[in-house]
């Protein structure tokens, strides 16, 4: 636990082609400060230097106001920068930090009035607040945030930004600090749609700077965002191994390296990141004072996702049971998302409806998680053979989609709260993947089969997504199962190699590869599958019914492929 007495070592000086700095040091200039209560420890948040005029006894909580803002960690930023204000109230730079922290890139959230009410309370006017501006540098900083905050709709704001955080960048070419936001603002131009050449051109902005400083908090988080997808998360392994330990005392940098961890499907290095990542945002909220749901329940929906592949089912509903209280603590259209995101993942990754968590009102919640309970609904109702309440919840899910964008407003503080074209096209493939199971229910085999593959093509139409699936049932792997079952096992296993290529080592795709495998006499693959599935389920229950099936199983395969091999030693 962090505490009042710790000392912190704040650095910052003269970097070649800037003018001298008021307040500054030229070299190394350490102050020794006390962190006030609830207050993170900028030692623990990175590395980087930010030159600024700002009065020498603002320098610490301005620096812990940029090195938090690189990790996303908004609120405490926030307050970092305020403090800096209250020591100088003329620190130009600390109402640009305070201003930035309202512009949310990579979660397509802005709060267009607050960032502009924080430049307002610095000085009424864009030309007022860059006469205050005491060097070019500052000038150009102040005026690229007026951007975000000026006219246009949010895609030309962010648009319109990320050049002119670009031009600043060529202006001053030995500063990483408008390389760094640069990288940012460029995957903040994506708006939610994984564009690989955009992803690219920000990582080749992020490398540079990551080349000068390899401790640099938003290098390292920038660089895992434009790698976090199957194709490219080997090249992210680096930042990803780095960055947690770069940055211990934020929660988010914690979480950040299971992007890269969940698109490989390193399942064990993801429980690690998000145990920790949740338990830095609980010492956070003790530390200051903030109720329960104010923890991170990001971390929370990727943990649980991780134990669920692991075969961990008591351990994710232990999660489900903390969001339960949370969502119901707090009602927030966020703290919903997660609900009913999590909600559907336990019910599709266990098939356990003898424990169904309860579900919650998704209004305002945007429409993918809306999707996602309604999808979850259905599936409870058919497991008890209530087609009736399945066409329901089906019909629940079309008109939401035909309702359009539920929070997509700029000021809206949600998981999600601007619908991107991702969001819509994952709730279209629930609605055709339960539309799919009604059909199966009602012993309409082929129909079935057919809506299932156009549920697939569907999904192959949207950009490979980072993280815990939005399409909550991927529906290759449910295509795959539904070909099984009508004895197709060369399809199902085109089927399950599809969802692996998006979801690599996932469990369930992984046990009906397996099985495909099985019935096509090919017991290589059969027992090279069912290994990979041995080792992902090391730390499952005991009584998770495929998990005692699997030691058989894999022993059988490996008899299949060598009389010669020994047996599995699970």
């Amino acid at each position: 636990m962090l505490t009042s007495s710790l000392r912190v070592l704040i650095t910052w000086g003269h970097i070649s082609g800037f003018p001298a700095i008021r307040g500054a040091a030229v070299a190394l200039l350490a102050i020794g400060i006390a962190l006030p209560a609830g207050a993170a420890d900028p030692a623990r948040l990175g590395h980087l230097e930010f030159p600024t005029s700002g009065a020498a006894a603002a320098q610490a909580p301005f620096m812990e106001g940029i090195l938090l803002l690189h990790s996303f960690e908004y609120e405490d930023a926030r307050e970092a920068f305020r403090k800096a204000r209250e020591i100088d109230p003329g620190f130009v730079m600390a109402a640009w930090g305070e201003a930035m922290t309202f512009n949310h890139p990579i979660w397509r959230e802005v709060d267009l009035e607050a960032g502009r009410a924080a430049l307002r309370t610095f000085a009424p006017t864009p030309e007022e607040r860059q006469a205050k501006a005491s060097t070019q540098r500052e000038k150009d900083f102040l005026a690229a945030v007026e951007i975000l905050y000026g006219e246009g709709t949010k895609l030309e704001r962010d648009i319109a930004y990320s050049e002119a955080m670009g031009r600043m960048a060529a202006r001053y070419p030995d500063d990483m600090e408008p390389r760094a936001f640069h990288a940012l603002s460029i995957l903040g131009t994506a708006q939610g749609v994984r564009d690989h050449r955009t992803y690219m051109k920000a990582a080749a902005v992020a490398e540079e700077v990551y080349r000068v400083n390899p401790e640099h908090p938003g290098a390292l988080h920038y660089l895992i965002h434009s790698y976090d997808d199957p194709e490219h998360a080997v090249l992210g392994l680096r930042a990803a191994r780095v960055y947690a330990r770069v940055a211990p005392a934020a929660s988010h940098a914690q979480h950040m390296i299971s992007h890269i961890y969940v698109a490989l499907g390193y399942w064990d290095e993801t429980v690690d990141a998000n145990e920790k990542s949740f338990r830095v945002s609980e010492e956070r909220a003790q530390r200051k004072g903030l109720p329960l749901h104010s923890r991170s329940h990001h971390a929370l929906h990727w943990l649980q996702y991780a134990y669920l592949q692991e075969g961990r089912y008591e351990d994710a509903w232990k999660l489900m049971e903390i969001m339960d209280a949370d969502a119901a603590a707090s009602g927030k259209s966020g703290d919903l998302w997660y609900h009913a995101m999590m909600r559907a993942g336990w019910l599709v990754e266990t098939r356990r409806f003898d424990r169904v968590p309860g579900a919650m009102a998704t209004v305002g919640v945007s429409i993918a998680g809306a999707a996602a309970g309604e999808f979850a609904t259905g599936l409870v109702a058919l497991e008890k053979g209530d087609t009736a309440a399945a066409r329901s919840a089906h019909a629940a899910l079309l008109t939401r989609l035909g309702a359009g964008a539920v929070a997509g407003d700029e000021h809206a503080q949600c998981a999600t709260p601007m619908n991107a074209p991702t969001d819509t096209q994952a709730a279209e493939v629930m609605g055709k993947e339960l539309e799919g199971l009604i059909a199966w229910q009602d012993g309409e085999r082929e129909k079935a089969v057919a809506l299932m593959t156009q549920a697939t093509e569907l999904e192959d139409a949207m950009p490979f997504e980072f993280g815990p699936p939005v399409v909550v049932k991927p529906s290759h792997e449910m295509l795959g199962e539904m070909l099984l079952e009508t004895d197709r096992p060369a399809e199902a296993l085109a089927a399950f190699d599809e969802s692996l290529a998006r979801a690599p080592r996932r469990s369930l795709s992984l046990l009906g590869k397996a099985r495909a495998a099985g019935r096509l006499d090919m017991p290589m693959l059969a027992m090279e599958t069912w290994d990979t599935l041995g080792k992902i389920w090391q730390k499952a229950d005991a009584d998770l019914p495929e998990f005692q099936d699997l030691r058989r199983r894999i022993d059988e395969a490996r008899r299949a492929a060598s009389p010669a091999l020994p047996g599995s030693g699970l």
